[in-house]
């Protein structure tokens, strides 16, 4: 029984794998329709969510699977105070596989090793996010046909942006990736993640807070949003939340081939004027996450198709 709980627990050829499970399955949707019959997911979501959640609900219904949970610790048994390896021994018997979030790092580490079925962590605080790290893969292989030679801003909340760190641990094990840094100084990438990835590795990586000197470079562009749940102090956040704004102006000197991805939920960090713009790829990554989530599950539950 396996669980994924980080995505370098995923290498690179089973990466490889996944995106091809995804790609049959957008291709041949009916193929996969009965795949998981009989099985059901439980989402256990002790923090709110709406695309992470719904995608993986998605996904289990389009394998034929069934789907029980909560989507807030309030109408838990948390409430009480059971303790998350108590709840997972219990769902544990009701279900094959469960999805949590959890506002608590390392939380479905936790879990994953008290439950009886394999464990997908679906986002623990500001520490990883690794199935929307896997929609994040397959928007950027379907968009460019490649995971070398790209170079990727990451703009915005890169400090706490779990989808952030994912993404470069994720990268960091294809050639020649180049990573750009943009954000206010108090959003700084963590150093650990520095040193931990880039430097130990020796992928190149610059850092600036001028998006707009860095343009002309990107291959890839990842927006994220400032996020507010977790600031500790309101002033702080509304003083950091407008850094950095795409407007159409801003992508005037961007390469025609970038690609705009963000993990949404979006604030206004992206302006809805760019929606319309071919380079815009975010609600085609939402989708991706579905289709991803859906190759991960098979993989999981070891179901052949």
């Amino acid at each position: 029984m396996r669980s994924l709980i980080d995505i370098l627990e995923l290498s690179a050829a089973e990466i490889a794998e996944l995106v091809a499970t995804a790609e049959d399955i957008i291709a041949n949707p009916s193929k996969y329709a009965e795949a998981c019959h009989g099985k059901k997911l439980a989402t256990l979501f002790f923090e709110p969510s709406t695309r992470t959640r719904l995608s993986f609900e998605a996904a289990m219904y389009e394998l034929g699977g069934q789907v029980l949970g909560f989507s807030e610790a309030a109408s838990s048994s948390a409430s009480k105070g059971e303790s998350v390896s108590d709840t997972v021994k219990v769902v544990s018997c009701y279900a094959d596989i469960i999805a949590m979030r959890h506002p608590k790092e390392g939380a479905p580490l936790v879990a994953s090793m008290k439950a009886d079925v394999p464990v997908i962590n679906a986002g623990d605080g500001g520490h990883n996010h690794p199935t929307q790290t896997l929609a994040d893969l397959l928007t950027i292989w379907r968009e460019k046909g490649r995971f070398e030679d790209l170079t990727i801003g990451l703009c915005g909340d890169l400090k706490f942006g779990r989808t952030v760190h994912s993404l470069i641990a994720a990268m960091s094990r294809y050639a020649r990736v180049k990573f750009v840094l943009i954000s206010p100084e108090e959003l700084k990438l963590p150093s650990y993640v520095k040193k931990d990835i880039l430097q130990k590795k020796g992928i190149p990586y610059t850092q600036t807070t001028d998006l707009e000197s860095v343009m002309p470079e990107l291959d890839v562009l990842y927006m994220t949003r400032v996020q507010r749940e977790r600031f500790f102090n309101e002033d702080e956040y509304v003083r950091l939340k407008d850094s950095y704004i795409l407007t159409p102006e801003k992508l005037k000197t961007a390469k025609a081939s970038l690609s705009i991805l963000h993990p949404l939920p979006r604030v206004n960090e992206i302006s809805v004027a760019i929606d319309d713009d071919p380079r815009a790829c975010y609600f085609k990554q939402a989708l991706n996450g579905k289709y991803m989530r859906m190759a991960l599950i098979l993989k999981l539950l070891g179901v052949e198709v």
